[in-house]
């Protein structure tokens, strides 16, 4: 009895190169999609870190007098919970913190010690020349570093928020947003943002992304996308 032949199934050598460029063609059909992510990416995690510095204003009362240091006690605003962009020579970082123990902050920077902790890894939300040249350290987020993570450019600051001090944006216990407090020693609400925050982030390919920060209510939301 001779033995069955059994016919086996392969691709041709022409099929196997239209399958490579049907692959091609579909990788670089991807390649803009990546490109918007990243932006999506970007735009929706400092969104939720601009919302996440108004709840830690809402659940600290910072506006609580400092007992037995009288000088202190008159940087009261110095305290609030704020978010902070700046630039090194590696690029774009922001952080998080409050000058708790107002004992003196420079454009409205903090301590580490000071910063409020990434509830995504437990490590501080914190930057400053040195870290943010090798893109985080010891203890600190690297998702801070939205030049190394996200390709962000350049980040400028307009509307309520432009001025002296820095690009940064504080809240009190009522979640309103304040601006220009660093190196205040008046217990009054000077620094109380009248106009909206506009924040613009330029990514290394020239699109870019724009978040407000409404004023009175402090409500964030990313441009063009009301209901973000």
């Amino acid at each position: 009895m001779k033995p069955l032949h059994i016919k086996r199934k392969a691709f041709t050598m022409i099929e196997l190169v239209f399958a490579i460029v049907v692959i091609g063609i579909l990788a670089s059909l991807a390649m803009p999609r990546i490109e918007r992510d990243l932006v999506n990416e970007a735009s929706t995690n400092i969104l939720s870190d601009i919302r996440y510095t108004q709840h830690l204003a809402l659940m600290d009362n910072k506006h609580m007098i400092i007992e037995n240091t009288f000088n202190r006690a008159h940087n009261w605003q110095r305290r609030f919970w704020r978010i902070v962009f700046s630039r090194c020579t590696a690029g774009e970082y922001y952080m998080i913190g409050s000058d708790n123990d107002a004992s003196g902050s420079n454009n409205a920077y903090f301590a580490q010690n000071e910063s409020a902790i990434d509830p995504t890894n437990g490590n501080a939300m914190f930057g400053d020349a040195s870290s943010c040249n090798a893109n985080g350290g010891a203890g600190i987020s690297d998702r801070m570093f939205i030049t190394h993570k996200y390709g962000v450019d350049t980040v400028t600051s307009g509307g309520g928020c432009t001025g002296n001090g820095g690009t940064h944006i504080g809240f009190d216990y009522l979640g309103r947003p304040h601006y220009g407090f660093g190196s205040s020693r008046q217990p009054n609400s000077a620094s109380y943002m009248a106009q909206d925050c506009h924040f613009k982030f330029t990514m290394k390919d020239g699109s870019d992304f724009n978040i407000t920060i409404t004023a009175e209510t402090g409500h964030a939301f990313i441009v063009g996308q009301p209901d973000s």
